[in-house]
C-alpha cells in the first residue's frame, strides 16, 4: 500500500473533534452491511434465475432462491459480514476461494435435487456473483479509504507504553493511511519526554501500582476521557507480566478490547502463529518461503506465461518497433545493464522511449531529479519521445522484459531491477531486496510507481520479500492491470 505521511497531531485533533464512535460496525457506514448483503443476494439469484428460465428449468424461481441463499451463507459463515470485514481489501482470490466453495455446495444440490440444467450454463449463471461481489467490496473499500484518509471512520486508539516505545508505534501509525487507527492519547510508563505532540492522557510510574488497581484505574480514565475503542500495548521492561495482566483484566471487565504490539513490523499475519508454553503467549514467525511447491509453481508461471505472451504479442511488438523507428531515429529496443537476484547482473530489454544518447544527456539533468532516493526520475523528461510518452504511461515499453522471464533473469513479479549505481550505494538492509528474482511488475508497480519515495518503494520491496506467496504474486498481476489502465505514477 501505499504510505502517506499525515501529521500526528491534525490526525489526532480530527478524531478528537469527531463524534463518538459507533458501536456494532465500529468506525464503518452503516450501508456496508445491507449492501454486501443485496449484492451477495442479487448477484447470484437473479442471473441464476434468468439462466434457468431460458433453459426452461421446472423451478427457476426455487433455483434462484436458493443460489442467493447459498451465496450469502457462504458468506456469513466465512465471516464476510463481520464489522472488521467489511470495506476492508482481501484481494480477489479470498471472494474466488469463497465462490469455488459455492460451486461445490450447489453442486452438491445439484445432485440431490435432480437439477438438470446444462453445466457450462450453470456455472455461467453463477460467474456473476462473484464479478458483483468483487465490485460491492470496491466500493466500499474506496469509500473507507476515503473516510480513513480524512480521519473520518477510524478506530481511536489510546497507546500505553515507555516513551520511546509508544513514539514509535504512534509515528509508525500516523505515517500509514493503510489502517483504521487514530491514537488519540498516549500513556507513557515511567518517565521520558514525547515529541510526537499527541496528548498525555495520564502516565504509570516505572514500578507497578502499590495498589492493585491503581494502574487498571488510571488507563479506564484514559480510555473515558478520549473515548477509546482500543488500548495499543507496546510491551517493555517497565510494562509485562503481572503488570499487563491486571491492566487487561480491567479493560476486558470494562468491555474495551485491548491489542499488544509485538515489536514487529510489515509481517504478514499469513507468517504468525500464536502458541501457549508453559502458560506464556507465544508468538511464531514462520520464515520467509524461499523453496518448495510454491517456487516451483512460480518459476513454471514465469516461464510458461512469458512464453505464450511473447507468441501472442508478437503482432503487437511488430507494430510497436515499426512506432518507434518511425518516431525517432535509433534501435527499438534497448538494452541496459541491471542488477538481478543475489547481485547477479543481467541485460535487461525494453523497447526504446527516449533519444539515443539518453544515458549521455543524464548527467546534465541530475539537478532535476523528482525522486528523494537513488532512482532518477522526471515527470517531464525531455530526452522521452512523443511514442515513448504512450509506451511510457500504458507500461507497454515494459513487454520486452518477457524475454528476461524467459530467460531466468527476471521474473513476472519482483521487486524493480535497480541499476548498478544504485546498488552500489546500498546499506545492508536495502541489499535484501537482490535476495530474490527482480520482477517486471510488483508492489511498487500497483503502489504509485514513480510518485512514490525512494523510502516507501524499499519498504514495499521488503515488505514482498518477506512475505512472498505465489497467491500474492497472482494477486499482484490480477491488480496490475488497473494499475497500467489508470497509469498513476507512470512517465
Amino acid at each position: 500500500m501505499r504510505h502517506v505521511h499525515i501529521p500526528v497531531q491534525r490526525v489526532a485533533r480530527r478524531a478528537l473533534e469527531s463524534a463518538a464512535p459507533v458501536r456494532g460496525l465500529g468506525d464503518k457506514a452503516r450501508w456496508y452491511l445491507p449492501a454486501a448483503v443485496t449484492a451477495d443476494l442479487i448477484g447470484a439469484g437473479v442471473p441464476v434465475g434468468l439462466v434457468f428460465e431460458a433453459a426452461q428449468q421446472v423451478r427457476p424461481l426455487y433455483c434462484a432462491f436458493g443460489a442467493a441463499l447459498a451465496w450469502s451463507g457462504v458468506q456469513l459463515l466465512r465471516r464476510r459480514y463481520a464489522a472488521r470485514a467489511l470495506g476492508e481489501s482481501r484481494g480477489v482470490l479470498p471472494v474466488v476461494h469463497d465462490w469455488l466453495i459455492l460451486i461445490g455446495v450447489l453442486a452438491v444440490a445439484r445432485v440431490v435435487t435432480g437439477e438438470d440444467t446444462p453445466r457450462l450454463s450453470a456455472l455461467g449463471a453463477l460467474l456473476p456473483a462473484l464479478l458483483v461481489t468483487i465490485a460491492c467490496h470496491k466500493l466500499t473499500y474506496r469509500h473507507l479509504s476515503a473516510a480513513r484518509r480524512e480521519a473520518q471512520a477510524v478506530s481511536r486508539v489510546l497507546v500505553v507504553g515507555e516513551p520511546d516505545s509508544a513514539e514509535s508505534v504512534i509515528g509508525h501509525l500516523a505515517a500509514r493511511t493503510d489502517h483504521p487507527y487514530v491514537v488519540v492519547g498516549v500513556v507513557p510508563v515511567g518517565p521520558g519526554g514525547l515529541d510526537s505532540g499527541v496528548l498525555v492522557a495520564a502516565r504509570l510510574g516505572s514500578a507497578m501500582a502499590q495498589t492493585p488497581t491503581g494502574d487498571s484505574a488510571a488507563v479506564l480514565d484514559a480510555v473515558a476521557a478520549h473515548r477509546a475503542d482500543l488500548v495499543l500495548v507496546a510491551p517493555g521492561a517497565r510494562l509485562a507480566g503481572e503488570r499487563l495482566r491486571r491492566i487487561a483484566w480491567a479493560l476486558h471487565d470494562a468491555g474495551l478490547e485491548l491489542a499488544v504490539f509485538p515489536g514487529l513490523v510489515e509481517v504478514s499475519v499469513k507468517r504468525l502463529e500464536t502458541l501457549s508454553a508453559g502458560g506464556l503467549a507465544v508468538l511464531r514467525v514462520a520464515p520467509p518461503v524461499s523453496r518448495g511447491i510454491q517456487t516451483l509453481l512460480k518459476s513454471v508461471l514465469d516461464r510458461a506465461a512469458a512464453g505464450i505472451g511473447l507468441v501472442l504479442l508478437s503482432p503487437v511488438f511488430l507494430a510497436m518497433v515499426l512506432a518507434i523507428r518511425l518516431g525517432s531515429s535509433g534501435p527499438a529496443f534497448y538494452r541496459q545493464r541491471r542488477i538481478g537476484r543475489d547481485g547477479v547482473p543481467f541485460v535487461m530489454w525494453k523497447f526504446r522511449t527516449m533519444v539515443v544518447d539518453a544515458d549521455a544527456l543524464k548527467a546534465e539533468l541530475s539537478g532535476s531529479n523528482e525522486n528523494d532516493g537513488l532512482m532518477f526520475k522526471m515527470r517531464r523528461d525531455p530526452r522521452v519521445t512523443r511514442v515513448g510518452r504512450l509506451l511510457r504511461r500504458t507500461s507497454m515499453d515494459e513487454l520486452p522484459q518477457l524475454i528476461n522471464v524467459v530467460a531466468g533473469d527476471m521474473s513476472l513479479v519482483g521487486p524493480r531491477p535497480p541499476l548498478p549505481e544504485e546498488v552500489a550505494k546500498y546499506d545492508e538492509v536495502e541489499l535484501r531486496r537482490l535476495t530474490v528474482r527482480p520482477g517486471m511488475t510488483g508492489l511498487w508497480q500497483i503502489s504509485g510507481r514513480s510518485d512514490l519515495s525512494w523510502d516507501e518503494t524499499i519498504q514495499l520491496d521488503l515488505q514482498y520479500v518477506d512475505n512472498w506467496s505465489f497467491t500474492s504474486d497472482v494477486d499482484v498481476m490480477g491488480r496490475t492491470l488497473r494499475a497500467v489502465v489508470d497509469g498513476r505514477g507512470a512517465y
